[in-house]
Parts: C-alpha cells; structure tokens; sequence
C-alpha cells in the first residue's frame, strides 16, 4: 500500500519505499534494505546555504598572534591554484616545533578571507582520524550526515567536494601516505594540503615544501613581539636564548608566553632551560595548560622511533654529543652491529623529521640534542620529565658505555691516517673539528683519556699546521690537562703535549710561557726515553728554538747541534726530521752573524726535504721561504712540532 505523501512506484516490476523500514523484495530475489533515519528536528533546515559554504570553517585558534620569517613560504602556498586543474596537492614537511601547523593555518585563514570554501582542518594522524574528519565535514554541511556511520558520511562529504571547486582541505600532521591513499587521488577538484613531520615519499604532492628554523634576526623580533621587550638589554638576552632555543619557532613561542606571562626576564629563562631543558621545554604558561609543548610533540617523536627502530633512538642519543653541524655520516658507520643497521636507523630518523640526512652528513637540531644529553635516568624524575626519560633509556643492554664515549671513540675512528700536516687531509679534519670540539666537552678529565687527548692534540696540530695557532691553544691546553692527569706529570705522553703546547705558544709569540714547559718535556723524555732517542732531539730542537726566539742564541746553539747530531745518528741524514733540526740550527747561526754556515745548512735542508716530500709540499715551500731570507741575512724562526710520540 503506498503513503498518500509518496510518489507511486512506475514500471512494471517497481516497487514504492515510502517511509517504511526493513526488507522489500521484487522478482528476480532483488532485495532492498531501508532504514529509518532519526533526525533531530530542524536538521533537513540546518543544511549550509550556498552562500554560506564559502565560509565553511574549523579552523583551529592560532598557538601565538606573532608569525614571522614566512613570507616566501606563504606566499608559495598563495600561488597554488584553487580551483579544479587536476591534482592541487601539496605537503609541508618538517621536524616537530618547525611551524608546520601554523603555517598552514595561516594560509587556510588568507584562502578563507577570499571567500574560497569550505575550509576544513582534519586531524590526520591516522586513517580513523581521516574519516572522521571528513565525516565531520558533511555533518557541518548538513546534520542529517550525523546519523550516517562515519564511512558513509566521509564517503557523502568526498563526493560532495567532487562537485565543487575552490574548497581546501587539510590534513594536519599525517603519519602513513596510505592514511590518504583512499582520498587523495579522488579529491581533484580543490586544494589539499599535508602537513607532516614524515619525509617520506608521500604520491601526488608535488614538490615538498620543507621548513627551516628561523633566521636570528626574526627569532629576535618573534621574542621582543611576544614579550614586549624591545629594549637593547633585553635584546641581547633575547638574542642569547633564542640562539639556545636553535631558532625553533614553537620553543621561541613557548618561551615568549612564559616570559610575557610571568614576567621573568630571559637571562632567568636561560638558566633554567640549561639546567634542565626536558623539564623547562614541558613548562606551559600558567593558566593555559593547552598550549602545546616541544617535550609533548618530541615526546610522541620519539615514542615512535622507539616502536619504528630502537637503535635509532640509541644512535640519535650518540649524536647528542656532536656539534649541530652536518656530521660526516662516515663517523656513524660502525656506532651499531651492523653498517646497514646505521643505515636503516639514519632512515628512520630522517623519516620522522629528527635529523636532517644526505648521502654524506647527518646533522641534529641543537634543542634536540641539549634534551637527550640532559635527559638521563635519575631516582625520582619530575611528572613532566618521566615518559621521556623512560623512552629514553627503556631496553637499554646491561652495560652499556656511555653516549658520549662512544661519540668520541667514533670520532677517533675517523682520524684521517695521515698526518694533520698533509694538506690533502685538511679538508677532513675541518669538517671533524666542530664535533671533537663538542664531543670534548662532555668527556672527563680522568680514566681512559688516550683518545681524547690524541684527538685533541691531533686537530689541535691541523690548527697550528694551518696557521691557526690561537684555535689550537684550548686544544692542546686540554690535550695536556687529560693526560697528566691520567698518566701523570713524568710520562713520555705528558712530554708530547708540553711540547706541543710549547710550541703553540711560541707561534703565538709567547716564548716566555713556554720555555718552562719546553725545559720540562726535555727533561721527561731524557729520563724515559735516554738522551739519544729522537724525540729527545726534538725536545732540544724546541727548547733551542724557544730561546733563540728570547733572543739566547748563545745558550740555543749547543742544543741545536746536539738535537742535529741526534738525528743524523737516529734516522739518518736524510730523513726529513734530521731536515728540521738542519734548519732549526741554521737559524740560530744566522742570529749569530754566521751567515755563511747557515747558508750552507738552508740548502742542504732543501734538498732533504725536496727529495723526500716533494718539490710541491708545504715544508719545501717553507724550506724555499726561510732560503730567500737567508740569503737576504734575514732571519727566520722555524718550530718542529711532534705529532704524537715520534720526531717531526
């Protein structure tokens, strides 16, 4: 029987649903399954207008008022088409606190304010998430979409953007490409844009628009913006902690808030943040325990590496101990079982945005590496600190050594073999220098130091090989310091780093300084090595030189000659050290008028060491150099510097 209200059915085999519920069979077994839709009332009513569906929004309220530094980044989005071209898709990609978010709310926010719509924010870390945020887009359309199971209503709101153009979606932190799969390839007629901390190889998106930290100058200006301190005082305090906060624009915000709410300057701030940064970076402002943190998204980072790869968390915590500059990725090959275990780790890592990996670098945020080196085991953490500590240093083996010995043992297997003062090294041994300097800070100065000093004294030697005596002086200054303390102030190792570090300051000019410390490495090696061993002669070839420099050229002969006999029975009289003392004694007979036979040592020095290094190497230029002056009667000053326990 049909409802008077209801159309009747036409056809000969048709048959009229109405308002019934349940099962209606025709010929052939079709079936029809109708059911009854309970609506609130007014909801057919409550459908969007057309007019309206421009202005469609869910768009979040902005973490901070203040967004700077990007300009080009908006603007790229800006110039992407809006209307149905084919495929508008593009993602945002970046680690955790980069600005990724808010980025894309502010370019919803400029598509919005020209009347292109709907606009609607999906919260897209998995696919659940996905459809539930495009259910909820065709139940802000229409509320009778409400009643729908939430696949059906996604599946309704896909469509219904499939008829329209101008709308954008985006779907805020994606996790998994397959979460869009479905989606993506079908919503063609709008704008999508993906915001990601994944750099993987996410289909139809175009080029991947990667955010970097801020400049300083607008860290600065995003500071003094939310704090309303703009005086030179503050400035520098400012500029101070956002150098420490890495110029990450969510810890710039996080920082502003709590000064501007609390009233604290930065300098206390700083403080803070350097005792304990996991337990500052989980601070919110007071009265807004909403606002989201860098240990909150970190802490959710991490907790997926972990399940992803355990060793990457284990090697992400190695990297805490380098500089936040690209790190030759060859240091890390054998930080793990297995070099392809490194490489599988490195990708995972990468993949969720917490370095930054080429073919040859591996770099690391500088807040992220603070957080790992602070963040270690203690009998009572603070709430906020717990889950990330735990993540940390769950499944951690027995014994293992610690981060930042490992670090370093990494470092001194990357040595390159030759010595720092072949010029064909040089260019590896820069790119070391800022982790040794780093990694170095966060050794001991007692126990098993033969690396560290050796590392140090090593890259301390490139300095000074280079002309960069004054970067050299805190290396070898700690080059000594290790290893008197380990092996004492009698040892031959002790000796090499006073002779170095001797040396060093006489290239400095500082001959004062070190002639006590020449004096006592002379007497070191004379009593462990006997006073016929080559590195005595080295010994008093420094010593010489240090006083010739003084102006003592009487005292300094009779060691320069003895330091040249030494080496001439030792190594033989054409070996490039036995060159060194040749013209080390040369000089000193120069300063004492006798031209003639310092002439005649000169030339036999350039021959030696023409022969054996080459007519192109540093030291004959040196040789060539120190010949001209002579000839000249000029003097020069020539230091042989030990690399490490044999003679120069």
């Amino acid at each position: 029987m049909t409802d008077a209200q209801t159309p009747p059915a036409s056809g000969g085999r048709s048959a009229a649903a109405g308002h019934s519920s349940g099962v209606i069979a025709t010929g052939d077994q079709a079936r029809i399954e109708q059911r009854t839709l309970v609506l609130p009332p007014g909801a057919l009513q409550a459908a969007v207008p057309d007019q309206g569906v421009a202005r469609l929004n869910n768009l979040p309220a902005p973490d901070s008022p203040v967004f700077k530094g990007r300009d080009d980044a908006l603007a790229f989005l800006r110039d992407l088409p809006s209307t149905g071209t084919g495929i508008v898709a593009q993602s945002v990609r970046g680690m955790g606190g980069i600005g990724k978010s808010t980025l894309a709310l502010h370019h919803a926010r400029g598509h919005l304010a020209a009347e292109h719509g709907p606009v609607w924010w999906i919260e897209a870390s998995s696919s659940a998430a996905v459809t539930a945020g495009l259910a909820a887009l065709a139940s802000a359309l229409n509320p009778v979409h409400a009643a729908l199971p939430l696949d059906e209503a996604a599946e309704w709101a896909v469509s219904w953007l499939q008829g329209r153009t101008g709308w954008l979606l985006i779907f805020d932190n994606a996790e998994e490409p397959a979460d869009l799969r479905p989606y993506l390839g079908r919503l063609t007629t709008g704008q999508t844009l993906v915001t990601t901390r994944r750099d993987l190889p996410w289909t139809d998106l175009g080029t991947p628009l990667r955010l970097d930290t801020l400049i300083p100058q607008t860290s600065l200006a995003v500071l003094q913006e939310i704090t309303a301190r703009s005086s030179d005082a503050d400035a520098t305090s400012l500029a101070e902690l956002a150098e420490e906060l890495g110029h990450l624009p969510l810890a710039l915000q996080q920082a502003g808030a709590y000064l501007a709410q609390t009233r604290t300057n930065a300098d206390t701030y700083l403080t803070q943040l350097r005792a304990d940064p996991a337990g500052v970076l989980a601070a919110t402002p007071p009265g807004d325990p909403q606002q989201r943190t860098i240990a909150q998204l970190w802490s959710v980072t991490l907790s997926a590496v972990h399940d992803a790869d355990a060793h990457a968390v284990q090697l992400l915590r190695v990297t805490a101990y380098y500089a936040p500059d690209p790190l030759p990725r060859h240091v890390l090959t054998t930080a793990l079982p297995t070099p392809r275990a490194v490489d599988h780790a490195l990708g995972v890592l990468a993949a969720y945005s917490m370095i930054t990996l080429t073919d040859t670098t591996v770099t690391v945020h500088r807040l992220v590496q603070t957080v790992l080196r602070t963040t270690t085991p203690t009998p009572n953490p603070q709430p906020h600190t717990r889950g990330l500590r735990r993540l940390l240093h769950r499944n951690r083996p027995n014994t293992p050594p610690h981060p930042s010995k490992t670090a370093l043992t990494l470092l001194h297997s990357a040595m390159p073999p030759s010595s720092p003062e072949d010029v064909a090294t040089w260019p590896d041994w820069q790119r070391l220098l800022p982790h040794i300097q780093a990694t170095s800070k966060h050794q001991p100065d007692i126990g098993e130091v033969s690396e560290l000093a050796t590392l140090l004294g090593s890259v301390a030697f490139y300095l000074w090989a280079r002309g960069q005596a004054a970067q050299a002086l805190p290396l070898e200054e700690r080059a000594l310091q290790v290893t008197e303390a380990a092996l004492g102030p009698d040892h031959p190792d002790t000796a090499v780093w006073l002779g170095n570090l001797a040396s060093t300051l006489s290239a400095l000019g500082q001959h004062t300084k070190a002639l006590p410390l020449e004096k006592r490495a002379l007497q070191i090696s004379e009593t462990a090595l006997g006073p016929d061993h080559p590195t005595t002669a080295t010994r008093l070839g420094n010593l010489a030189t240090t006083l010739s420099a003084l102006g003592q050229h009487t005292k300094a002969l009779p060691l320069a000659e003895r330091a040249l006999q030494i080496s001439e029975t030792a190594l033989g009289p054409d070996h490039p050290t036995t060159a060194t003392h040749l013209g080390n004694l040369a000089t000193i007979l120069s300063a004492l008028g006798q031209h003639t036979k310092a002439l005649l040592l000169e030339e036999r020095a350039l021959q030696i060491t023409e022969t054996a290094l080459g007519p192109d190497h540093p030291t004959t230029a040196l040789r060539l150099g120190n010949l001209a002056r002579l000839r000249q009667k000029g003097v020069s000053v020539i230091l042989c510097k030990s690399p490490g326990f044999i003679g120069c």
